[in-house]
């Protein structure tokens, strides 16, 4: 069973607000979130409602504010639970939009996509098993870009608009 409690103040103070499932707008429940506690499952939050906006990914841990989450600000306006997950990963990337151009078949973590891949653009890719998260530049770091499995012809569908991609890595969130 998950479950996220969200608290607008740094360090778990203030108002919080319990979530044991998908909610596509946190703001009637609290104005902004300083803190987050995950007692249970694997988590995307969102800087905006209905799923939008900078994405975090969140597994079970105490986040005392927002920059252990990877956040730059303190806005959490709707967030996904998702599925424990024990099977393969596999994953192919294309540097051109509508799976065109260089091609590469991907079924491990990437700490630096431009020194594997040669290109420094994914602007399109097809997830056909696992869950996986694309960061903004290498060894993980910056914003976040959560990819469940299906095909995404272009970057805006898994929420960039810039195309570069520094790294990526599996959710292991059946460890």
């Amino acid at each position: 069973m998950g479950k996220i409690i969200f608290y607008e103040g740094r360090n778990f103070q203030g108002r919080s607000f319990e979530c044991n499932g998908d909610c596509v707008d946190t703001f009637r429940h609290f104005s902004c979130c300083n803190s987050i506690r995950v007692t249970g499952g694997h988590w995307v939050a969102y800087e905006k409602p209905n799923y939008m906006g900078y994405q975090y990914m969140l597994g079970r841990g105490e986040y005392p504010e927002f920059h252990t989450w990877m956040g730059f600000n303190n806005c959490i306006r709707s967030c996904q639970m998702f599925p424990p997950y024990r099977g393969s990963y596999r994953m192919r990337i294309y540097n051109r939009p509508d799976f065109t151009g260089h091609m590469m078949e991907m079924m491990d973590d990437c700490p630096n996509v431009y020194d594997r891949f040669r290109h420094r653009d994914i602007y399109s890719c097809n997830v056909m098993e696992g869950y996986w998260t694309f960061y903004e530049h290498p060894n993980y770091r910056g914003r976040q870009y959560f990819l469940r499995p299906g095909e995404y012809r272009a970057c805006g569908e898994w929420g960039c608009f810039n195309p570069m991609v520094g790294s990526f890595r599996r959710m292991r969130t059946g460890l």
